[in-house]
């Protein structure tokens, strides 16, 4: 008996396609390229991280804003930060006794609207 939930998910026949593995296996990024790329999607897993990038997508923040924003204290925001400087997601500049953090490019603002756009269809 037929497992009827994943009958349409397996091949039913043994058959490669040589020509479309080939072309596939030429066209696919190298392993320590897809690696990063696993690290770097690590990083927007995790719900605090991604509150923090929602606030900078608004604006420039300094830890105290941000702590202020998202109602948490600033040893867990810093922790994040540097998670986030770290993998080159958020920068920073010192404006005298303050730091204040924004997104590194707009490459970091279009993953994350690609992601919103994914989830609203």
């Amino acid at each position: 008996m037929k497992n009827s939930l994943f009958e349409n998910e397996v091949c039913e026949t043994e058959h490669e396609h040589s020509d479309a593995v080939q072309k596939v296996k030429a066209m696919m990024p190298d392993e320590d390229e897809l690696y990063e790329i696993a690290e770097l999607f690590k990083v927007f897993g995790d719900s605090t991280r991604v509150r923090i990038l929602s606030a900078l997508f608004c604006s420039e923040l300094c830890v105290c804003d941000i702590c202020a924003v998202l109602n948490m204290n600033k040893s867990a925001i810093s922790h994040q930060l540097r998670v986030l400087r770290q993998t080159k997601i958020v920068k920073s500049r010192r404006e005298g006794k303050e730091v204040f953090y924004s997104l590194d490019d707009e490459h970091i603002e279009k993953i994350f609207k690609m992601a919103k756009d994914h989830l609203a269809e």
